[in-house]
């Protein structure tokens, strides 16, 4: 290859470059401008597999409703699953229903209780997840696959090396969640010593919906109208 050819090579790379980074600034602009006016929220995360009839489906549209009724908005992934029970629940309780949708080549599209001032489409996932922690007032999490778990570690990370501030992290489904926490317990922490005992306090397991909601309410204030702001500032 010619020294020429490589350069001229290089040069479109770097072009390409320099749009993707246009398109990321894009993303998080469109973001910020709709979600800075929406109001305290809570993420609700889970899988995109389950079905309407499944217990999980039933209670995060339980769980949406009743997050609607303390006053919060709810932020979903747009999509279907738990995904689209969250944003059931808060749509026919007359509240917020916020969805993130990510751009896939499968299985992702926008669920129809999304409402449509509030559904943002991202082609990055890292573009779509802060918006999902920065104005999310709490997260809670119902079974589902990788990318429930990446919002796990990840929301956990940012809360345990201070980048933002402690907020409630509610795992909903023990039957899923207690295998993982006891190895998080016995293995990372006994073991190991990789984490500090007051990590293993960052989240609380549950299969009650009032604990979800009691849990909320308690962190910020019973009347809920406790210190709700976007979680960190860049």
């Amino acid at each position: 290859m010619s020294s020429h050819h490589s350069d001229k090579k290089w040069t479109a790379l770097h072009a390409e470059s320099s749009w993707r980074m246009f398109r990321i600034l894009s993303e998080f602009v469109e973001g910020f401008e709709k979600m800075e006016f929406i109001g305290p929220c809570v993420s609700i995360y889970g899988s995109a597999r389950t079905k309407s009839d499944n217990k999980y489906y039933l209670a995060a549209e339980n769980i949406a409703a009743r997050l609607v009724k303390e006053g919060y908005g709810v932020i979903t992934g747009g999509g279907p699953g738990i995904m689209e029970a969250g944003n059931k629940g808060a749509y026919e309780a007359g509240g917020k229903s916020v969805g993130l949708n990510i751009v896939l080549p499968f299985e992702q599209f926008s669920n129809r209780y999304v409402d449509a001032d509030k559904l943002i489409n991202f082609r990055y996932f890292f573009v779509r997840k802060v918006m999902f922690v920065k104005y999310a007032q709490a997260f809670v999490l119902l079974p589902g696959g990788f990318g429930t778990l990446d919002e796990l570690f990840e929301t956990i990370t940012l809360v345990q090396t201070e980048k933002i501030s402690r907020i409630p992290i509610v795992l909903y489904g023990s039957e899923y969640w207690s295998g993982l926490i006891e190895w998080i317990r016995e293995v990372m922490f006994e073991k190991f010593h990789n984490i500090g005992a007051d990590d293993l306090e960052l989240m609380k397991i549950t299969d009650s919906i009032d604990e979800v909601i009691n849990h909320i309410n308690e962190f910020y204030g019973h009347d809920g109208t406790g210190d709700l702001k976007p979680n960190f500032e860049y």
